[in-house]
């Protein structure tokens, strides 16, 4: 064959794979949309759902809770979820749970459920309330919350992304965990009791940072709600916004990290019953001094000291009034990146994620907000929907992993920096950190006009 004919054909080679590619790329991937979003119908949408948004409960002259937990840590090891997949955990650091807490004022009831999971996927939460449903539970609203930990058990997200990245999907493992969910909720609801209700916040600022940018802002409290009952039970709810990231990623034990040891540090002291639910952990780590198992402990104990002597505000929750309501969320198309400037297709982003389930349950708690995301929120916002919140004369509690997961929302000056935050988890584009600020800004005065 004559050198013009090689260089003929392997022209055509070339020309075929960059068709190929050009088509594939054609069809997979798409710009990034960098519009302003308040002028767009997503935005819109949303917001007027807020402005016609109606707080639905009660108010009567009775407080009462109820708490439960149940083991959930299955018979035989299953894959871990966090950070990258790793295959089956070997040994069992720490036994995982599912908690339940109950709040009633006689007429209307709120569940709140934790888990010791990386996240609660639509799917679970949607197995977990139908169960509900089936066993007449008298619960007028459920909101799910998890640890973050990323040394917990996997197999209960289904989809091609589930599969390859989240320890896939197992029937069993789904049904345990509802079945130990409905144990642990039918614990707290037969075990309620009259209760007083204070409200606490702790600055544990020296235990957390902005893990991208160092001077930037951090929400550094914790913050309680304190159930006490009349023969002197007590049991709390608390959130705090570092992730649960100490243990290494090459752990290959079943964890559930600082949270798990914080919440045994309080159930062997002043708490019969401790509640942790993942607050605004985006952007955040921990400041730990080590990540082996006795460092995670050190850590948990360090935390549950600062819990008793750093109290910044402290008040009693005396109105018993629960008002609920969900907001669903309109979101602009998928933007998962590849580059700067070009994303996958919302097809394939779909195809990938399946259910997102994005939207925020909210609760009134006498003078308490309580917001329930199923985005993970950076805490970088949090100083100033606080304040906002403050001088209207309302507490404001966020927690994350809220029976969905939609990515990271971040500030919007964060977008083009080179994080993983933003680059592979930011998962609906410019503008995102914007749309959160004004929904949840705008929240916080319906919330004080329906107050």
């Amino acid at each position: 064959m004559s050198i013009k004919k090689l260089a003929y054909k392997f022209g055509k080679i070339l020309f075929g794979v960059f068709l190929f590619i050009f088509l594939l790329g054609s069809i997979t991937l798409t710009s990034v949309d960098r519009s302003p979003i308040q002028d767009q119908d997503f935005y819109v949408k949303t917001m007027n759902a807020i402005e016609q948004l109606q707080f639905q409960g009660s108010e009567t002259e009775i407080w009462m809770a109820g708490w439960g937990k149940a083991n959930m840590t299955p018979a035989d090891p299953v894959e871990l979820v966090g950070y990258a997949p790793r295959g089956n955990y070997e040994f069992v650091q720490d036994s995982s749970y599912v908690k339940a807490l109950t709040l009633s004022n006689g007429k209307t009831t709120i569940a709140w459920l934790s888990y010791e999971l990386l996240i609660v996927h639509p799917h679970l939460a949607a197995e977990v309330k139908a169960a509900i449903k089936n066993q007449n539970l008298p619960v007028d609203q459920v909101i799910f919350t998890a640890t973050h930990t990323h040394a917990g058990m996997g197999g209960y997200m289904p989809g091609p992304l589930g599969e390859i990245a989240f320890g896939g999907y197992n029937e069993e493992t789904v049904r345990l965990i509802s079945d130990k969910s409905i144990a642990a909720l039918s614990q707290a609801i037969s075990s309620k009791d009259t209760v007083t209700i204070a409200y606490r916040k702790i600055d544990a600022g020296e235990y957390v940072s902005n893990r991208f940018i160092k001077d930037d802002p951090i929400e550094p409290s914790i913050r309680q709600l304190i159930f006490t009952k009349n023969n002197g039970e007590k049991a709390t709810f608390f959130t705090y916004s570092a992730h649960a990231t100490i243990l290494s990623s090459k752990f290959m034990g079943l964890s559930g990290d600082y949270p798990y040891y914080l919440m045994q540090d309080m159930e062997e002291g002043e708490y019969d019953f401790a509640l942790f639910a993942a607050g605004t952990v985006g952007s955040h780590r921990p400041l730990a001094s080590g990540n082996t198992p006795e460092l995670v402990e050190k850590y948990a104990n360090d935390l549950d000291s600062v819990m008793q002597i750093k109290i910044t505000d402290s008040s009693t929750i005396d109105r018993p009034r629960i008002e609920i309501g969900t907001l669903p969320i309109a979101l602009r198309e998928p933007h998962l990146r590849v580059s700067d400037n070009l994303r996958l297709r919302p097809w394939l982003f779909n195809y990938l994620l399946g259910e997102t389930n994005v939207h925020f349950d909210l609760t009134l708690v006498g003078n308490t907000l309580m917001i329930a995301s199923s985005g993970e929120i950076s805490g970088v916002f949090f100083k100033k929907w606080e304040d906002h919140a403050t001088s209207l004369g309302l507490n404001l509690i966020i927690t994350t992993f809220n029976g969905g997961y939609m990515g990271y929302i971040t500030p919007d000056e964060y977008y083009d920096r080179k994080f993983h935050e933003v680059r592979e988890m930011n998962w609906y584009g410019p503008g995102n950190g914007k749309y959160y600020d004004d929904m949840i800004s705008k929240i916080i005065e319906k919330a004080k006009a329906s107050n």
